[in-house]
């Protein structure tokens, strides 16, 4: 396992980030443990989470999983879904950061969390009373550094403008949805945090299942993510993104690759990306993605890749000016 910076924080993380949002769900304790304790042999150090998985359920497994190697984990979780029927239960108040910062700390079984992400964003929250909460939990250590997922790039450029302005703690990592079939990020999110020197860890490599090779044009499996949870079959309706995954998976038949190992390697090595998330239901899914970590895949390769899949048009829709550019 390789280490990288986390953005320019001065952590060291593994290549590979482990999600922990199956456990407690598809994955019981007890295979939520073996995948933990394989992920550790693998080297991974780095663990993303949510109070939001299994409603506080993951977070407590995972806290029982760190007794006696919280020290060597990069941790993280995040805020903002509603774990009770309380109306202010949810959002980016300051007041229901702060209850939650505690209740993930004790199910965690942890004195701080190194990451603390924003898990949406709160058009009802002014954004500056969203940056003093995240830099009071800074500033009284139970917090180390502060992170936003599912922003859009101007609305994690007006939050670092402001942070700049007001001396407080900055974003220093983003966590976009990124993979052969959802490339948006690519258009703002990616150049943004090459610019600013943010982290990049992008969840849904293999888009819920999407581009494991069992999914393709009129063919699906009897069960899945895409099949059984309604927001991911509404996240991938779409043809292109079933011609992309046929593509994808013939082109993995090809050249002797798992097409889970491929799809993984293809995110991890986009030169703004620190580490994909990697989740899995069970061993035998964990160990294909792990795989992406030994895989060579040369830049030529990956455009061949890249190339299989629709891109998104950049950000100023002038096409016909970055094509005679040569850019694309």
């Amino acid at each position: 396992m390789n280490y990288v910076n986390l953005g320019k924080t001065g952590v060291q993380v593994s290549q590979l980030c482990f999600g922990t949002m199956s456990f407690g769900a598809e994955a019981d304790e007890h295979m939520s443990g073996r995948m933990f304790h394989r992920c550790r042999g693998a080297g991974i150090n780095f663990f993303d989470c949510a109070d939001a998985y299994g409603k506080g359920t993951a977070e407590t497994i995972l806290g029982r999983l760190l007794n006696g190697c919280r020290d060597d984990i990069v941790l993280t979780t995040k805020v903002f879904e509603a774990l009770s029927n309380d109306v202010n239960d949810r959002g980016l108040s300051r007041r229901h950061i702060v209850a939650a910062v505690e209740a993930s700390l004790k199910r965690l079984n942890t004195d701080r969390i190194d990451i603390y992400f924003a898990h949406k964003f709160d058009p009802h929250t002014d954004m500056e009373q969203i940056l003093y909460a995240f830099e009071d939990l800074v500033r009284a250590g139970k917090i180390i550094y502060t992170a936003v997922s599912n922003w859009a790039a101007y609305q994690i450029a007006t939050a670092l403008g402001i942070s700049r302005k007001e001396r407080i703690a900055e974003f220093q990592c983003i966590q976009p949805m990124y993979n052969l079939a959802k490339r948006q990020a690519e258009v703002e999110l990616l150049p943004l945090a090459q610019a600013e020197n943010l982290a990049v860890v992008p969840y849904g490599p293999l888009g819920g299942g999407l581009l494991t090779g069992k999914y393709g044009v009129g063919r699906k499996p009897e069960a899945g993510r895409l099949v059984d949870v309604g927001f991911y079959s509404k996240r991938y309706s779409l043809d292109q993104y079933y011609e992309t995954a046929d593509r994808f998976a013939a082109h993995a038949k090809q050249r002797g690759v798992s097409p889970a190992t491929l799809g993984v390697a293809w995110v991890m090595t986009h030169p703004a990306v620190t580490a994909p998330i990697i989740g899995a239901r069970n061993l035998e899914q964990l160990e294909a993605s792990l795989a992406a970590a030994k895989l060579e895949m040369t830049p030529e390769w990956r455009e061949e890749i890249t190339a299989l899949s629709p891109a998104p048009p950049p950000a100023t829709d002038r096409l016909e000016e970055t094509y005679h550019s040569g850019t694309i």
